[in-house]
């Protein structure tokens, strides 16, 4: 199996989640949100095909990381990719953060990305929105975008956002 990746995954990436993280970018996004903050990943034709194995590999040597962040691009484009790499670092004891311009709902209905979902411990989703644009949005560009606990969220059938990243 293959995933198409925007660039080389990210070490030590302290903006993506919380504590130090390795970010995979995944290539190709339908959203096409103005203003996006990485409008190189758009496309479905850019990036480089990467054995998943190799990601794997990859991932199995790192050293003093708290988690793996899936970001893009879109992944939940790339579902069936995502899950192999997810179901590895699982084993391998990560904390695993998305961030999908698809909201919560929409990926219930979505069988490939509701079996990589399993394996998430948090979602970010929504589409970026320059409107509502914020700094103080943590670990967000905008703040209609949701933080999830994707857990409590399968279990309701509803999105449970997490107390400590909602905006008053």
């Amino acid at each position: 199996m293959e995933i198409r990746l925007a660039s080389p995954i990210q070490k030590d990436s302290v903006v993506d989640g919380p504590g130090i993280r390795t970010v995979i970018w995944t290539q190709g996004c339908p959203h096409h949100c103005p203003f996006c903050h990485n409008p190189e990943t758009h496309s479905f034709e850019g990036g480089t095909i990467v054995p998943v194995q190799d990601i794997i590999e990859e991932i199995k040597s790192l050293e003093l990381q708290d988690g793996i962040t899936f970001s893009g691009g879109d992944p939940m484009m790339q579902p069936l990719a995502c899950l192999e790499i997810a179901k590895k670092c699982k084993e391998l004891g990560y904390n695993i953060w998305c961030y999908t311009g698809f909201l919560f709902e929409e990926l219930l209905n979505k069988p490939n990305c509701l079996e990589f979902l399993n394996y998430v411990d948090v979602l970010v989703d929504g589409k970026f929105d320059n409107n509502l644009k914020s700094y103080s949005a943590k670990y967000r560009g905008s703040k209609n975008q949701r933080i999830i606990n994707v857990k409590s969220s399968l279990k309701k059938k509803k999105a449970v956002c997490l107390r400590e990243y909602i905006i008053k």
